[in-house]
């Protein structure tokens, strides 16, 4: 007995605390009066007979009565809002009345918030031509604020190690010596297959385009000069600038998103000399290493194809590529190496040191150092053909 009686009572405070509404009409006007508790546990069972009453009064005056209202939240006094807000968009004349003066506080900021995201509108979009130029612009103020980037990790680079800030110099071999072993040892397949295969299309291309003229032989001469000025050179630094430069801002990027670069700045280290230097040096020195590779690797996948394509024996490949080519021709890809190499390595600290927190910055910076590094590097060549171009050599 006892238990059914708990069960009943408990019952009975459920429904004294349901959501109810009570009509009357007085002089034709709907009177509705609130009661129970308008909570978010609550109010879905109101919701339809709180729409009922929206088509109810059209043209009629309403009051709404909360002072029997025992709970009220966010929930009910958004509910109370949309049904005046109905109203008023009706032309219906609504009032309300008997609300506490907690339950006027919260229905106002409710109707506030209500019009405020009413009243929003979309910006309006300028037209196209603005639209460019503002890309225009931003595009320019990013190329400004990188170029500024990477002439202070440059400057720092070429000042010295400064494993200690304004402590002196230092070098650290070790880490020059690991980063040769990973960034030039390790890509030696990968560079030595692409460029042999290169140089096998390059040939091949090549010979089937001067066999209308006689001029087999002179398939040497077109591999030789543009391997080792132009194709040599590029494919390596294009490679270099996937596999090392991603590499580079990956790492760099994983220290700073851990806070490890603010650390050694803690520590009295320079991340520049630590983290930047080592990795520079090393591409500085393993890509025209890389290059010398590439270009053997092209020129030999040229003689096999000219020598199964074309019946050029490849003792008779190496002696026409003797008088083809000269000590300029091989220099000139030679000297651009350093140069790629220095853009790679600073674009990728570059975007390594601006990674944010968040895995999805890294991947953007990430992808930025390749396409940038890759961009920069065919612009640099570009400049140098026509440079030695001018000075004929």
């Amino acid at each position: 007995m006892l238990i059914n009686a708990t069960k009943e009572s408990s019952g009975a405070q459920a429904d004294n605390s349901r959501p109810r509404i009570a009509e009357t009409e007085q002089d034709g006007v709907l009177h509705c009066e609130l009661s129970g508790a308008w909570t978010t546990r609550t109010v879905a069972l109101v919701d339809a007979e709180m729409r009922k009453i929206e088509r109810k009064t059209r043209g009629r005056a309403m009051v709404l009565d909360l002072s029997k209202v025992e709970k009220l939240d966010t929930a009910g006094a958004w509910l109370i809002d949309r049904l005046m807000t109905s109203l008023a968009q009706n032309g219906v004349e609504a009032s309300v009345r008997g609300q506490s003066e907690v339950a006027s506080v919260l229905l106002e900021a409710v109707s506030d918030a209500s019009h405020r995201e009413q009243d929003v509108t979309p910006p309006r979009l300028p037209n196209i031509v603005i639209r460019l130029l503002e890309l225009l612009g931003r595009a320019v103020y990013a190329g400004r604020d990188d170029f500024l980037a990477s002439m202070g990790i440059l400057g720092a680079t070429i000042r010295g190690g400064q494993m200690k800030l304004g402590r002196g110099h230092s070098v650290n071999p070790a880490a020059i010596f690991n980063q040769i072993d990973r960034m030039g040892v390790g890509a030696i397949p990968v560079v030595v297959l692409m460029s042999a295969i290169v140089g096998a299309i390059v040939a091949q291309q090549g010979a089937l385009q001067l066999r209308y003229f006689g001029a087999d032989i002179f398939v040497v001469d077109l591999v030789g000069i543009l391997v080792l000025r132009e194709l040599g050179v590029l494919m390596t630094a294009i490679m270099i600038a996937g596999r090392s430069g991603s590499a580079i801002t990956a790492e760099i990027g994983s220290m700073k998103m851990r806070e490890e670069v603010d650390a050694l700045t803690v520590i009295g280290l320079n991340p520049v000399g630590v983290l930047v230097f080592p990795r520079l040096v090393a591409l500085v020195i393993a890509l025209p290493c890389l290059t010398v590779a590439a270009n053997f690797a092209a020129l030999g996948g040229a003689i096999v194809v000219s020598w199964f394509y074309s019946d050029i024996a490849p003792a008779a490949f190496i002696d026409r590529l003797r008088s083809a080519i000269d000590v300029s021709t091989i220099a000139v890809g030679l000297i651009k190496a350093p140069f790629m190499a220095m853009v790679i390595g600073v674009l990728a600290a570059v975007e390594g040191l601006q990674v944010g927190g968040s895995a999805e910055s890294l991947g953007r910076h990430v992808t930025a150092s390749v396409v940038k590094s890759i961009f920069v590097v065919v612009i640099l060549d570009g400049m140098f053909a026509i440079f030695f171009a001018a000075i004929d050599f």
